[in-house]
């Protein structure tokens, strides 16, 4: 213990500058500064504007994991072996 060593108020190293504002609108599409010169000159051919409407999708969306192709799937988790089926059985009737 130091009794002669002042105590101060802790101030922390960061400095808060307030609450933010999101802007209403997004602001215009521009190409990030690092991208390749090529690719800056063609941006506004390949940017998309923004908008509430999602575009379609090129690969379809699945929403019940049946629908999906095999290919996606464990051919193994698919299928239950009676054994397996009964013990679910016999542990949900207990």
């Amino acid at each position: 213990m130091h009794p002669s060593v002042k105590v101060l108020a802790h101030k922390p190293l960061i400095s808060f500058i307030g609450k933010r504002v999101w802007p209403a609108t997004a602001g215009p599409s521009h190409p990030h500064p690092a991208a390749p010169p090529e690719w800056q000159k063609s941006f506004s051919e390949k940017a998309v504007p923004h908008s509430s409407h999602r575009a379609p999708q090129e690969h379809p969306v699945f929403l019940e994991f049946w629908d999906a192709p095999a290919r996606f799937s464990k051919s193994s988790s698919r299928y239950l072996e009676q054994v397996e089926i009964d013990a679910i059985l016999v542990s949900i009737s207990l």
